[in-house]
């Protein structure tokens, strides 16, 4: 299945789940495709000890879904 994820919040909670949900799905063998939007392209910077949002993004990359800012 081929899905498409928008992000368009600032919240690092928002972001996290985005990146978790879309990790989830790549480990069922889906296509993934995340639209960072607005504030949510700063990623790096609302990274913290309890949102990780670098290093989900990298896992994200290395499996094959396709980031889009």
């Amino acid at each position: 299945m081929k899905t498409a994820l928008m992000v368009c919040s600032g919240d690092a909670e928002v972001v996290w789940n985005a990146f978790r949900m879309g990790n989830l799905m790549l480990e069922q063998m889906d296509d993934v495709t995340m639209f960072l939007n607005g504030p949510s392209v700063r990623y790096a910077s609302l990274t913290s000890a309890s949102f990780p949002l670098t290093e989900l993004a990298k896992l994200f990359t290395l499996s094959e879904g396709v980031l889009l800012a």
